[in-house]
């Protein structure tokens, strides 16, 4: 991706100044050729060539934000995330249910 840029910017500069050094040129041209030409172009480009960069970016630091709230809130905030037994009944113990032999 970068390659291209730099290619580019390259012949862009090349351009303007052939512009600014021709006997029918001026630099005010060049000025206008290197912009429209080159920097416009190229910030276009590189934004829409940057997108998934972004995006792979924003998707981690969401995951981050996850991660990180998730340890905040605790081990509790997954059941059974220790896997421990479950803990047993507050108060009265229930029978198990079973047949009558």
């Amino acid at each position: 991706m970068y390659l291209v840029l730099i290619a580019w910017f390259y012949v862009t500069l090349l351009m303007a100044i052939a512009e600014a050094t021709s006997p029918a040129g001026s630099v005010l041209g060049a000025l206008i050729t290197f912009t429209l030409y080159g920097l416009l172009p190229m910030g276009i480009i590189g934004y829409i060539l940057g997108t998934p960069a972004r995006k792979r970016a924003l998707h981690a630091r969401a995951m981050a934000e996850r991660e990180a709230a998730a340890d905040a809130a605790g081990p509790s905030a997954e059941p059974d995330a220790g896997s421990h037994a479950p803990a047993a009944t507050a108060g009265e113990a229930v029978a198990p249910v079973r047949k009558e032999p």
